[in-house]
Formats: C-alpha cells, sequence, structure tokens
C-alpha cells in the first residue's frame, strides 16, 4: 500500500482490536479503488476511550469504526449522534466534520438489511412477522432496521426476559417479548429468524433449537460468522430453508462508513468474500 502525506485515514477502536476484520475490509476496498488512504486498528482501554476520540480530529482522522466493548460508552463522547443510533444506543462509526465535531451513527441495522437483501427475498419480509434471538445491541440494530423497513409483528426472545421487555418498551409498536423457553412456539407464524446471540459462535455453546415447526420458506440467518456456517443454518439448510450467514452483514455495514471517510461507495463482492475467508478466521 503506498500512501501520501496526504492520505485519508480512519480506523477501528477496539479493546481488544486484534480480532477485528475491519482493517482486513477497508484495506481491500482502498487497494481496489486506489485510494490514497490507510485503516488502522486501534487497541484503546475503555478508560481511554473518550480522550482517543475526542483525538481524532487532531490527529487528521477522518473517522472509526467502534467495536466491543466500545459501542454504548461512545455516546456520552461524541458531539452529536444520529436519529437512528439514539434510538438503538450504540455507535458503530465515527464520522469526523470539517468544523472537527464527531458524529456517532450505528450502520449495523443498515448492513442487515442488505445482507438480506442479497441473500434472500427481503420484500417477501413487509408486513410478516419475524422472529430474533437475543435482546443485545444486535438485536437493538436489526429491530430497529426492520421495523423501519416495514415487517409486521416482532417476536424478541432472550434468555432474560426483562432486557426484551426493555427493548419493546423502548421502541413501541409491535414488539412481542418471549421467555427462552418459549422460543420454539412462536417458529410456526414466522417468515424470518434471526439469531442475535453468540451461540453457536466457536468457543461459545451451542443454540438449541426445534425448527420442526418452521415454515420452509422461512428466512434464516445468523449475525455470527465464526463459524460462517453455524449449527443453525445448517440445520435449517438441511430442511430446505434459504439461509443468509452473518458475514453478508459484516461486510455491508462498512459500506455507509468507508463512504464518509474516504469518499468513494464501496461494493460487496464476492472478490470482498474470499479476500475476508482466506484469512482463515471465519
Amino acid at each position: 500500500m503506498n500512501i501520501s502525506g496526504k492520505a485519508k485515514v480512519a480506523g477501528v477502536m477496539g479493546w481488544p482490536v486484534e480480532h477485528s476484520l475491519s482493517p482486513r475490509l477497508h484495506g481491500y476496498w482502498l487497494k481496489k479503488y486506489k485510494i490514497d488512504g490507510a485503516f488502522i486498528p486501534l487497541a484503546v482501554e475503555p478508560t481511554n476511550l473518550c480522550r482517543a476520540i475526542r483525538s481524532l480530529p487532531a490527529l487528521g482522522f477522518a473517522g472509526a469504526n467502534l467495536t466491543a466493548p466500545h459501542k454504548e460508552a461512545a455516546l456520552s463522547a461524541v458531539d452529536r449522534v444520529d436519529e437512528n443510533a439514539a434510538r438503538i444506543g450504540a455507535i458503530n462509526t465515527l464520522v469526523v466534520s470539517e468544523d472537527g465535531s464527531i458524529e456517532g451513527r450505528n450502520t449495523d441495522g443498515f448492513g442487515f438489511i442488505e445482507a438480506i437483501a442479497a441473500g434472500a427475498d427481503l420484500a417477501g419480509l413487509k408486513g410478516q412477522p419475524v422472529a430474533l434471538l437475543g435482546a443485545g445491541g444486535a438485536a437493538r440494530a436489526i429491530g430497529a432496521a426492520l421495523q423501519d423497513y416495514g415487517v409486521g409483528k416482532i417476536y424478541l426472545v432472550n434468555r432474560t426476559l426483562e432486557r426484551a421487555e426493555r427493548i419493546r418498551d423502548d421502541f413501541g409498536g409491535e414488539i412481542i417479548a418471549v421467555d427462552w423457553d418459549k422460543r420454539t412456539e412462536v417458529l410456526a407464524d414466522i417468515k424470518l429468524l434471526v439469531n442475535t446471540t453468540t451461540l453457536g459462535m466457536v468457543g461459545q455453546p451451542v443454540l438449541e433449537i426445534n425448527l420442526d415447526t418452521l415454515p420452509v420458506k422461512a428466512i434464516v440467518t445468523d449475525v455470527i460468522y465464526a463459524p460462517l456456517m453455524t449449527g443453525l443454518l445448517s440445520n435449517a439448510a438441511k430442511r430446505g430453508n434459504p439461509v443468509v450467514d452473518g458475514l453478508g452483514m459484516l461486510l455491508h455495514q462498512g459500506r455507509p462508513g468507508f463512504n464518509s471517510w474516504f469518499g468513494r461507495e464501496p461494493k460487496v463482492t464476492e472478490g470482498l468474500r474470499s479476500h475476508i475467508l482466506d484469512r482463515g478466521a471465519v
């Protein structure tokens, strides 16, 4: 990579950050589009987060991504938060404006919707019931995006019912909080099943759910991309359900930030997917 003194610079803040695929993702786009720029990992301890964010303009950064554990804590460190991020309660993208002010955004929901559109029948979800497993930050981002898209009822199934009820109360609309023990009872009524938990991820317990009552045409997707084909997706595919892996959401959520920092709308292609998968981490 050849960069000049005029290079635009962005990065990703996390603690730890070495696991992040963002440098590989944005590095691919910078090379593909021959952009004079760099995207670097920034290992930032939680106690240093506010200072690190406030230093971005002085260091000439165009912005940054945020990964765990910084997405919620960053809300208090920026000058303003866009409406979507405020509703979700978390930030994954920082954009430095020309006046040096910093805006917080959340592109996770955008990435999810774009991934579904690329891999399945997104239009068929209009007005239809869906189910989300989990009630963390990913569920909030995806739930908000699905509401905005215009799905019908959203069954929010979580091991701690109170967390699902909190999202229901925060978002309003047709969100139904469901106890984890009743997770199979909602399947017969849905057109989309989304796992937003870490269950099924490498090193985590398996996701135990019986798909027998799930309509065969219902889309099944997982935010996990390690492994790429989770147990949930494998079981769904075997019975004929359309499945969408978690890598697409990761790739698409990076597009708005890249455009804001480097002035180019990037594309998610098979070449990009192959480049990310070649790393061997997914």
